[in-house]
């Protein structure tokens, strides 16, 4: 027989206890080990169900080198910090639910389990019992005809602790997180059998909930509209009890199952019921299981760690991030906003480590003349995060990767994506480690005077005295170059800026501009962020927007920053026959050239087995004039593509072959 697999506990807390007394009776695993806070309570804990070691810090069971899985139990708010840790601890990963906070820490917690090649599986016992593997049979066999409607509710009532898990907000209180979970990903499981996948993401949230004296949801209720013309009903709640039951409802009939969530606890029958139109008796399925509940989860990680994952209907990484989104997305329709979520908190990095680039960066870095640390070639454009915990993970992980600026603008979110960037920086006391390209004076506002106070204000924003590389948004060809260049001047002797640069500008004037600057022996731009890519411009996405002249910038070696350098999406999207049409990208790239060009990306990325996009990507970081790509991501993963560019050379002959030139 196999060795059985070593598990060490996170916590020990109720839960906790459960699984261990599962644990015992599971055919692959042992329990080797428990970590506590206190020593004093693992070693209780230890005596109680027979753990070998007991440690009295969650770190001291992660230095346990023949520990090889761990369950994490602690409280919502503390699963991203030790799933990260254990992963970086080359652990294998068993995570109670909800797997995070927020879906901003579940995409830091898939992307440790990616980097240091561990399993990972969000805990959701009831995905791994073959009561569910049988529901999905059925949906899948359309034993009710084709989905329509779906009910799931998961609520008890729980007396009012302001102290306790359930209702603290500094513990993530709230059903929504703590069982509401539960409904959104079965809603989610069915939606998607129903269309022939693993899963579905919901294309519309709606949801009310009432929120408590501690500012968490007490009970709360979605509507969730699926692609297929699919709508679910979700209900949750920690202060009424509810029918803790499933019915799903099809065109030819309809399905019960009454005990979803706990089918066997400790072994024994689960049943689903199936109602066929015109017939008054259900047809009831059993589902006999010998191991308990949590037996059968322990033995799904130990039966599926070569691949990382385990295989549906247990959660899936992708699974588990889409899920977590809904639940941001259910919680933002009730206005629930954790304390340590707001704008102005001190959103520590997942792990509370210090933060820091990893030895491993595959980061280039260039210079911009006034800049005083070398400037990484790609640039984090910080217009798509729109919260602060999305944004701290993003900029974390960029940070870690080497990369050390930042693209923002006045403009950008009202002034939002400013004030996240600020409290980022100013969360990690990183200012003089980071590089700030800022941008004002977009039209209709474009003019000296507008400048000179959209600058302060950007200023207060960032909760900075100085913005690295500042830059006009856009030209207005009616002011002279002068009167621009006089007042960046002023700001730039004043210390509140470092260096010069125009963004959609068009060469001439920039020339002038230049030319302006030298005869009265001021600063000129240093460099310059109008869009270049791959793909040729058709159309420009806003007013006043201009391309780059690539030529000119070889024959001036002006450094060049810029915007869309895989043309907003062009060679991701249009790569992917499954993605929906975008007008947008339709009207400003689809043309026959642009897609000969796709074509020769698509080939070329075949050759270096990379994607499409990190071939668009490589070629603006591979010309013969200064270059630093503005990125966009909006997860960690597309970032994480992004890097893959830096370490793609592409000779003289492959650029002009991918450009049509060849």
């Amino acid at each position: 027989m196999p060795e059985r697999l070593a598990w060490g506990l996170i916590a020990a807390g109720r839960i906790a206890r459960t699984f261990a007394k599962d644990l015992a009776r599971s055919r692959t695993g042992r329990l080797l080990a428990v970590g506590s806070r206190s020593a004093a309570t693992a070693q209780a804990f230890g005596q109680e169900f027979g753990a070998e070691r007991c440690h009295g810090s969650y770190e001291a069971l992660l230095d346990d080198a023949d520990v090889q899985a761990v369950y994490i139990s602690t409280p919502h708010p503390m699963h991203a910090e030790w799933a990260v840790k254990a992963a970086d601890a080359g652990k294998h990963i068993l995570c109670e639910k909800p797997i995070a906070l927020n879906h901003a820490e579940a995409m830091a917690i898939v992307e440790a389990a990616r980097r240091n090649d561990v399993f990972l599986m969000e805990a959701f016992m009831y995905r791994c019992h073959p009561q569910t593997a049988r529901l999905v049979a059925l949906l899948r066999q359309k034993v009710i005809g084709d989905v329509r409607v779906i009910h799931a509710t998961f609520s008890f009532r729980a007396s009012f602790d302001p102290q306790s898990r359930l209702f603290a907000n500094a513990l993530g209180g709230g059903g929504i997180l703590d069982v509401g979970c539960y409904c959104a990903s079965l809603a989610r499981l069915i939606a998607g059998v129903a269309a022939g996948r693993d899963f579905a993401e919901p294309i519309e949230v709606r949801g009310v909930g009432h929120l408590g004296p501690t500012g968490v949801d007490e009970y709360a209720a979605a509507v969730l509209k699926f692609p297929g013309h699919i709508v679910a009903s979700v209900a949750t709640g920690v202060t009424v009890q509810q029918d803790n039951v499933v019915r799903i409802f099809g065109t030819e009939g309809s399905i019960v199952v009454p005990s979803p969530w706990m089918p066997t606890r400790d072994g024994g029958a689960g049943r689903i019921l199936v109602y066929r139109n015109g017939r008054s008796e259900p047809e009831e399925t059993v589902i006999e299981s010998q191991e308990p509940l949590y037996a059968i989860e322990a033995d799904t990680v130990a039966l599926n760690l070569d691949r990382r994952q385990a295989p549906p209907p247990a959660m899936s990484w992708d699974d588990t991030l889409g899920n977590m989104k809904t639940l941001d997305r259910w919680r933002d329709a009730i206005g629930l906003l954790y304390d340590a979520e707001k704008p102005d908190a001190n959103v520590p990095t997942v792990d509370h480590r210090p933060l820091r680039a990893r030895e491993a960066s595959r980061m280039r870095y260039g210079q911009i003349r006034g800049v005083a640390i070398p400037v990484s070639r790609l640039v984090m454009g910080v217009d798509n995060q729109t919260t602060l915990p999305h944004a701290s993970v993003v900029f974390d992980d960029y940070f870690a990767r080497g990369g050390n600026c930042f693209d923002t603008a006045y403009v950008y979110g009202g002034g939002l994506n400013e004030r996240l960037l600020g409290q980022w920086v100013r969360n990690r006391g990183i200012r003089d480690k980071v590089i700030v390209l800022g941008k004002g004076a977009h039209t209709p506002y474009c003019t000296p005077s507008h400048l000179t106070r959209q600058l302060l204000e950007s200023l207060d924003r960032l909760q900075t005295d100085h913005v690295d590389v500042y830059m006009l948004h856009r030209d207005s060809p009616d002011v002279p170059v002068g009167e621009f260049v006089d007042v960046l001047n002023e700001h730039l002797r004043a210390g509140r800026v470092r260096a010069l640069g125009a963004s959609n500008w068009t060469t001439a004037r920039i020339d002038a501009a230049n030319t302006y600057a030298a005869s009265k022996g001021l600063a000129g731009f240093a460099a310059i962020s109008n869009q270049w890519s791959l793909a040729r411009m058709v159309a420009p996405p806003w007013g006043g927007c201009i391309a780059a002249d690539a030529g000119w910038h070889r024959r001036t070696q002006m450094p060049l920053m810029p915007w869309s350098s895989t043309a907003r999406g062009f060679f991701a999207q249009a790569a992917d026959p499954s993605a929906p049409v975008d007008p947008e990208l339709v009207r400003c790239w689809h043309c026959a050239d642009n897609f000969r060009r796709l074509e020769r990306a698509k080939e070329l990325a075949a050759r270096r087995n990379v994607a499409p996009v990190v071939v668009a990507l490589a070629y603006v970081l591979c010309q013969t004039f200064p270059t630093f790509a503005l990125v966009g991501p909006r997860t960690l993963a597309e970032t994480r593509v992004a890097f893959q560019a830096l370490d793609l050379e592409l000779s003289a002959d492959e650029l002009r072959w991918l450009d049509l030139e060849a």
